[in-house]
């Protein structure tokens, strides 16, 4: 039988046929890992915040960006000082602000320029400006600024005061010297209506404040402020508890001093006495008691020292902050009820409200080393 079954291969084809199968097996190893490289190399360059274990980018730089040339710096010599001397020159105040109109209106914290004399306002790109106008309510500690200029980029204020605890923010200004301004921290918020030392309640931030950033803004991740930096807890131990006057606030005082010059606030004529649990802060419903009447009409509708304030209009208050909080709606001239207890029984009271400050006297309230508030 001829061996035609039989296939010879030459020891050419033989080295030919191997190499073609080894690179077949090359190949069929490698364009699956070149293929996976790529797909790699695109979530990379386009991360995507659905994907699982890929985080979005981070909004920060862009909303510094926008928001920093609405941030401005104010500067001035402190009340007081004499213009002599060469260290002199150095004795300086300074703060933040936030640009509220294209031609010039700033608002800004009035504890900054209420110490302050020829306050200059140094805006992002560099340039200076004097005051021209200058309108300050102590009760909140807003102010409001006016600088002759024109196309100024304003922010934008947060429409409600609806803040979510754990929300990230940054907070804008120029913390420590003057040539840090316009720098940003961020962090979250701590808490909202905190009752401090202040006559409306505030934002809690654990953003880095520092003294010269107050009157800059705390800004949302919307790009939209949520409040005036405004103080710090600041003693040993204590680290990143800031406070903010919440964007509501900051518009109610704002439009009060546009259309009067000053803030004009209702008044109960009564000098209040806060119970122990509001002071120290449990949570309590103790009523006020009133140390002395200090207008006509309260007397007219009643009220004796010693009397206890339960609630206005149905609205219970336990608190100044309580008050003013309420009184945000109401004006001058206008009439309230009042629930109060008076020599042992429960009685409604009709008032009509004048014009001024609520009084309460805390002097029950324990200074400690860590509870006094600072720039």
């Amino acid at each position: 039988m001829g061996r035609s079954g039989i296939v010879r291969i030459s020891n050419k084809s033989l080295r030919l046929l191997l190499c073609s199968a080894v690179l077949g097996l090359v190949l069929g190893w490698t364009v699956p890992v070149s293929e996976a490289a790529r797909k790699s190399e695109a979530a990379a360059a386009h991360p995507s915040s659905t994907g699982e274990g890929v985080s979005a980018v981070d909004p920060v730089p862009q909303i510094y960006k926008r928001l920093s040339p609405s941030v401005v710096g104010i500067i001035g010599k402190a009340q007081g000082e004499k213009n002599t001397g060469l260290d002199n020159r150095y004795n300086l105040m300074h703060g933040s602000g936030v640009i509220i109109t294209s031609r010039g209106w700033i608002v800004t914290n009035a504890h900054v320029i209420g110490g302050m004399r020829n306050a200059t306002v140094v805006t992002a790109d560099g340039k200076s400006y004097s005051v021209k106008e200058m309108y300050a309510d102590e009760v909140s500690d807003v102010a409001l600024l006016k600088i002759n200029a024109a196309s100024l980029q304003p922010a934008s204020f947060a429409e409600d005061s609806n803040v979510r605890v754990g929300e990230k923010v940054i907070a804008i200004g120029a913390p420590l010297s003057f040539a840090l301004r316009n720098s940003a921290t961020v962090g979250v918020v701590s808490g909202s209506g905190r009752v401090v030392d202040a006559s409306y309640r505030l934002l809690q931030s654990d953003a880095a404040i520092n003294p010269g950033n107050s009157g800059g803004p705390l800004v949302d991740m919307n790009g939209k402020v949520i409040g005036i930096v405004s103080m710090k807890y600041s003693a040993v131990g204590v680290e990143n508890t800031g406070f903010a006057i919440p964007a509501e606030t900051a518009r109610y005082i704002i439009k009060q001093l546009f259309t009067y010059g000053e803030v004009r606030r209702p008044s109960l004529g009564l000098e209040l006495q806060e119970s122990w649990s509001a002071i120290i802060g449990l949570p309590a419903e103790d009523p006020l008691t009133v140390t002395k009447v200090t207008s006509e009409e309260a007397r007219k509708a009643g009220i004796s020292e010693g009397d206890e304030l339960y609630s206005i209009d149905g609205h219970r208050v336990t608190s100044a902050v309580d008050i003013n909080e309420l009184f945000k709606s109401y004006r001058p001239g206008q009439t309230a009820h009042l629930l109060m207890q008076s020599s042992g029984d429960i009685v409604q009271r009709k008032l009509v409200l004048g014009q001024g400050d609520p009084v309460v006297n805390t002097e029950e309230e324990d200074g400690g080393e860590d509870s006094g508030p600072a720039e």
